[in-house]
């Protein structure tokens, strides 16, 4: 079984972020970018089914500039086993990637596509459901356990109402929740072997997809500033509080 893991570069999770003084966009000049944290967990989940000898190999593809290679960098030095780049001048708004990584499956033809739930980023939570729309497969989001029995993949998924598990048929698109695994800590040796794989390298125009932006960003603003706390002297000025002030009670 091949399965496919797609990751997406990002500022790290550690940074804060800061907003252009016009408005017009978040400034990530000379800020630490990293794999986004779902992604991780999704090379992780794909690394493991291929130790459990469920899968046979591990590809990863990410849509970006050449700076991106550093995320496959990173995936291969958790084991995976190709890397493919898809070389993009700008920005993919999640619709065109969803397009563009539906290039990818048709090329690569896997059994099982692991996906982050989300980006950091933008949170957008799109890209997986438009994909699985796109190649016809079933989906299975939200995922924190996945189990490969045959040709059906038991995914235990997280709904408000608590677990849920879903059989779905493979090939399928599966999109990981944060409690599906930890990811493991990347060794220095495997770091330096990472350096020496070879990146597959495809430009976005070849594929024939259509990435024009159909978005525009209107503004970018710092969420507003939360008003400082007041303390009271007695647990009946507080209630009076909450119920006349705060309309709580």
């Amino acid at each position: 079984m091949k399965v496919m893991v797609t990751v997406k570069r990002v500022v790290d999770y550690n940074v804060k972020v800061r907003v252009k003084s016009d408005g017009s966009d978040v400034d990530i000049a000379n800020v630490k970018m990293s794999m986004n944290p779902f992604d991780e967990i999704a090379v992780e989940e794909a690394v493991r089914l291929k130790e459990a000898g469920k899968a046979t190999e591990v590809v990863v593809v990410t849509c970006g500039s050449s700076a991106s290679q550093d995320v496959l960098r990173t995936a291969f030095a958790m084991g995976a086993d190709r890397g493919i780049l898809v070389d993009c001048p700008t920005v993919l708004e999640p619709l065109a990637v969803a397009k563009v990584l539906k290039a990818m499956v048709d090329k690569e033809q896997p059994q099982l596509i692991i996906m982050g739930k989300q980006a950091i980023d933008d949170d957008c939570n799109q890209t997986g459901q438009m994909l699985a729309a796109l190649t016809g497969m079933p989906q299975a989001t939200f995922a924190s356990k996945v189990v490969i029995e045959g040709s059906e993949a038991l995914v235990t998924r997280e709904v408000d109402g608590g677990l849920q598990t879903i059989g779905v048929q493979l090939p399928a698109v599966v999109t990981t929740d944060l409690r599906l695994n930890e990811p493991r800590y990347v060794t220095l040796p495997n770091i330096m072997k990472a350096k020496k794989k070879e990146i597959e390298t495809i430009a976005v125009d070849s594929l024939g997809v259509n990435t024009a932006h159909r978005l525009k960003m209107l503004k970018v603003s710092d969420p507003p500033a939360r008003s400082a706390g007041i303390k009271v002297d007695s647990v009946a000025a507080l209630v009076d509080k909450l119920k006349n002030e705060a309309k709580v009670i």
